[in-house]
C-alpha cells in the first residue's frame, strides 16, 4: 500500500473536520464517512452520500446497497480492496435526504483533492448526483454504461446500488454497466500506451 498517499488522504480528512465543512450536517451526523480502499486503485467509485449503516461504521457502502456493490465487484474479479469508494458528501444527510447543491459544493474540493491523490483511471459515478457533479447536462438514463472523457478523466455513469436494490431493471442495468468496467480500464490501459 501506498503510505504516502494514505497519509494525503488522512490529511485531506482532517481537513474537513478543521475547515468545519457542513456543520449542520456535521453535527446530525455520527462521525465522518471518508472513503475507503486502495489509495493506489485504477478505479474510484463515488456514491452521493453516507447512509445509516456507513454513518455507524465510519465507511461507505456497508449496509445492503454495499453488499451488492461487493457482489458486482466479485463478477469482474475484483475485490473491495482493490478499488477506492467514497461519496460526494461526507456525513450521513438527515434521513437519507437527497445532498443540497451547497452541501455538495462545499465538499467538492476535497473530494477533487481524493480523486487528485488516487489518480484512478478510472472514475465510476454511482447515481445521478454523483454524475451530474462531473457531467453535470446528461441524464443517467440514456449516459449510464458509456464512458465519457472529460478533462483527462474517463468516468463511468452507473445506477445507484440502492436504487438497482428494488428496481429489477435498474439491477439488470447496473449488472452489465459493472461488466463492462474491465474492458474500458482495458482501453483506457491501450490509449495511455499508445500516447506514450
Amino acid at each position: 500500500m501506498n503510505t504516502s498517499k494514505q497519509r494525503r488522504l488522512d490529511k485531506i480528512a482532517q481537513d474537513i473536520t478543521r475547515n468545519n465543512i457542513c456543520p449542520e450536517l456535521a453535527e446530525n451526523a455520527t462521525q465522518l464517512v471518508f472513503g475507503d480502499g486502495n489509495p493506489d486503485a485504477d478505479i474510484v467509485f463515488i456514491g452521493e452520500g453516507p447512509g445509516k449503516n456507513e454513518d455507524q461504521q465510519g465507511r461507505p457502502f456497508v449496509g445492503a446497497a454495499g453488499k451488492f456493490l461487493d457482489e458486482m465487484l466479485e463478477q469482474i474479479d475484483m475485490d473491495r480492496s482493490e478499488v477506492y469508494i467514497t461519496n460526494i458528501i461526507k456525513y450521513r444527510p438527515p434521513d437519507n435526504r437527497d445532498p443540497r447543491p451547497d452541501e455538495i459544493n462545499a465538499f467538492m474540493p476535497y473530494l477533487l483533492e481524493q480523486i487528485e491523490v488516487i489518480e484512478p483511471q478510472l472514475i465510476a459515478t454511482l447515481g445521478r448526483f454523483s454524475m451530474n457533479v462531473f457531467l453535470p447536462d446528461l441524464k443517467i438514463s440514456q449516459v449510464h454504461g458509456e464512458p465519457k472523457r472529460v478533462k483527462g478523466r474517463v468516468f463511468l455513469p452507473m445506477y445507484h446500488p440502492a436504487a438497482a436494490l428494488y428496481n429489477g431493471d435498474q439491477r439488470t442495468m447496473l449488472m452489465d454497466d459493472f461488466a463492462k468496467i474491465p474492458s474500458v480500464l482495458e482501453k483506457i490501459n491501450e490509449e495511455a500506451q499508445t500516447h506514450r
